[in-house]
C-alpha cells in the first residue's frame, strides 16, 4: 500500500550485537512471519502505515566496524529498540556500553525500548539476563521520560518465531510517540518497499554469517 506523503512522522531505530534478531523482529511485525536473513549490512528501511502516520523503522548492521555507519542512522530517530538475546550476557551488556552513545544524534525525548529475544527457546537453565535487569536498564535509558506515561518499565521479551510480544514492542513504541486520532482504529498497513542501503558509504563487504533469530 502506498502513502499520499512519504515523510515519516516517526523514526524508530533497531539497536543491538549481531545474531540477535533484529531483522526477524521487523520482519514478523511488517510480515506477520517468521524469516531467517543474512545479517544486515550497513542498514535497511521499512515504511509501516499507522492510521494517519507514517513510521519509518530503520534496521541496523550489529558488528563494531559498521558502529559509524548505525550512528548515522540514528539521526533523528523518535524511539529506538535495543535487542538483545535472553541467553547471552554479552549481548545485553552491549547495549548500554556500545549502543546507546549512538543516540547522541537522536531526538532528545527519544524512548527507547529494552527488547529480550529469543523467548521461544528461553528456559531457566539458559537465561543468563532476568526480568529485573532488564526493566532496571530500560528505567535508566529513559530516565528523561515521565513516568506517568511510561506506566511501565518499557521492557519486552519476544519471539519472533512465534510473534510472541512482537507487535505489543510496536504498539506502545506508536501509542507513547504520536498522537492519538479516530483514525487510528484503522488497522495497521504497511508498504513493502524495503531499502537495502549497504552500498550508500561505497563499501564492499562479504557475505555475513546467518542471523539467528
Amino acid at each position: 500500500m502506498s502513502s499520499k506523503k512519504s515523510k515519516a512522522d516517526l523514526k524508530v531505530v533497531i539497536l543491538g550485537d549481531k545474531d540477535v534478531g533484529k531483522t526477524s523482529l521487523i520482519c514478523r511485525y511488517i510480515d506477520g512471519k517468521f524469516v531467517t536473513t543474512d545479517s544486515t549490512i550497513g542498514a535497511s528501511f521499512f515504511m509501516k502505515h499507522w492510521g494517519p502516520y507514517n513510521v519509518a523503522v530503520w534496521d541496523t548492521a550489529g558488528e563494531e566496524r559498521f558502529t559509524g555507519l548505525s550512528s548515522f542512522y540514528c539521526r533523528n530517530a523518535g524511539a529506538a529498540i535495543f535487542a538483545f538475546n535472553l541467553n547471552c550476557l554479552k549481548s545485553f551488556e552491549s547495549l548500554g556500553m556500545r549502543f546507546l552513545p549512538l543516540l547522541s544524534s537522536a531526538q532528545d525525548s527519544c524512548l527507547k525500548i529494552v527488547v529480550g529475544t529469543k523467548y521461544d527457546i528461553t528456559s531457566p537453565g539458559s537465561r543468563q539476563v532476568s526480568v529485573e535487569a532488564a526493566e532496571k536498564l530500560a528505567l535508566e535509558m529513559n530516565a528523561n521520560q515521565p513516568m506517568e506515561k511510561l506506566q511501565k518499565p518499557p521492557y519486552f521479551e519476544t519471539s519472533s518465531r512465534t510473534g510472541y510480544n512482537v507487535d505489543e514492542v510496536f504498539e506502545y513504541i506508536l501509542q507513547y510517540c504520536l498522537p492519538y486520532t479516530s483514525d487510528l482504529t484503522m488497522k495497521p498497513t504497511h508498504s513493502k518497499s524495503t531499502v537495502n542501503l549497504s552500498d550508500t558509504k561505497n563499501q564492499t563487504h562479504s557475505k555475513e554469517n546467518k542471523c539467528c533469530t
